[in-house]
């Protein structure tokens, strides 16, 4: 996955949200919804986002250097972990508490047509966004799930914003719900209701992208298929004999650290082996273009783990 893909998904969403943003600023002015005014810190902080992934990218494209040897890769995890707690305390609780007085006061909503005619166009104009992303991520996601994508993906920019994106299509549901409600039934209280449930969404999406985010910071390994690439590109059946044990670990999403002990024939002189550790290396990074950065430790073979 192509690190242009995730900024042309990235620049996609920052224009409909600011774009979005203003609508829904608007419109709160003009009807007084708590929904839309949700809606509009939501598509703020959206925004605010996106500006964070793009810097995340920038920061995790500089060169290693003497105090990080193992270069700048995870500070795209780093900012998209900022971005979970951005969408939660700027989103979520601001939705929370706005419901929260509007459920308790409501108060009736003025030309809340004018609202609802901008919620359709913000639908309209985040179902592109959202659209982008979903064309950016399949190369991506394979034959896998969605699902799967979001759990598994190395690449965080992408998974963050097609959870941004879902989230902001249903919180517009969500709020035009409310209103419509609010307008039919005649009771106020339906915008609070809307905005409650505006809150919750955004919670739920905030902790799901921490957790994912939390792993990558952490260090991930390759995919169980990459590892198992690796593990048989290692071994030649005649200088290297067999793979003793093997670590990789995520520097970032498009590099990746291999260290292994590989167990080499009995009797191989010393440029022997030297000479099986670099064909190992090429053979490993013909399978896995990301294994940038390798560490290879040759062994004799004892039956066991050391």
């Amino acid at each position: 996955m192509s690190a242009s893909g995730g900024r042309k998904a990235i620049v996609a969403a920052l224009g409909a949200n600011l774009a979005i943003a203003t609508a829904k600023f608007v419109g709160f002015l003009v009807t007084s919804s708590s929904s839309m005014l949700a809606e509009s810190v939501h598509s703020v902080a959206d925004s605010g986002n996106q500006v964070l992934l793009l810097v995340g990218q920038k920061r995790g494209a500089r060169e290693a250097d003497e105090r990080h040897p193992f270069g700048y890769g995870r500070d795209r995890y780093f900012y998209s972990f900022v971005v979970a707690l951005v969408l939660f305390t700027l989103g979520s609780l601001f939705a929370l508490y706005e419901g929260y007085h509007k459920v308790h006061d409501p108060h009736e909503l003025t030309t809340p047509w004018v609202a609802i005619g901008i919620l359709l166009f913000a639908i309209a104009a985040e179902t592109f966004s959202f659209r982008t992303a979903i064309r950016e991520s399949r190369p991506g996601k394979g034959d896998g799930s969605w699902y799967a994508f979001i759990r598994h993906s190395k690449s965080p920019e992408l998974p963050v914003v097609l959870l941004e994106d879902l989230a902001a299509l249903i919180g517009l549901v969500l709020a035009l719900g409310g209103v419509a409600l609010s307008v039919v039934l005649d009771a106020p209280i339906w915008d609070g209701i809307g905005t409650l449930a505006i809150g919750v969404l955004l919670a739920v999406v905030a902790v799901v992208l921490a957790i994912e985010m939390k792993g990558l910071l952490i260090g991930e390994s390759a995919s169980r298929q990459s590892v198992e690439a690796i593990r048989s590109a290692l071994v030649d059946g005649s200088a290297v004999i067999r793979v003793i044990h093997l670590r990789t670990l995520h520097l970032g999403p498009d590099e990746l650290l291999v260290a292994a002990k590989i167990a080499v024939a009995p009797g191989l002189a010393l440029p022997a082996i030297a000479r099986a550790i670099d064909e190992a290396e090429e053979r490993v990074r013909a399978v896995e273009p990301l294994a940038r950065v390798m560490y290879l430790e040759p062994d004799l073979d004892r039956g066991g783990t050391p």
